[in-house]
């Protein structure tokens, strides 16, 4: 008997609201975070939000949902490693 695994794709999706209110699902972790800049790894990229009074109102890993909230100067994709965005995390390596 051959067996079949199901793999389903984490959706990535932003909704911004005048440009000081953001919501971000797929999120697999939180890479950095300062008050001008936030790097946030997805299943496919690394996603580095800059702006001014950045703040993590709301983060829920289990649901992969992050809510930002700060004046959003810009929205930048990269991909995996080129940042050298590796391990899990920083909150992993806070909770050792």
């Amino acid at each position: 008997m051959v067996e079949t695994k199901n793999f389903t794709k984490t959706v990535h999706n932003i909704k911004l609201e005048n440009r000081n209110k953001m919501h971000v699902s797929g999120v697999e972790f939180v890479d950095n975070f300062n008050s001008e800049l936030i790097v946030l790894k997805t299943a496919e990229e690394v996603l580095t939000i800059k702006g001014r009074d950045l703040n993590i109102n709301k983060l829920s890993l289990e649901d992969r949902n992050v809510l930002v909230n700060g004046t959003v100067y810009s929205l930048i994709y990269t991909e995996k490693g080129v940042l050298g965005v590796k391990g899990r995390g920083l909150l992993s390596k806070l909770f050792k």
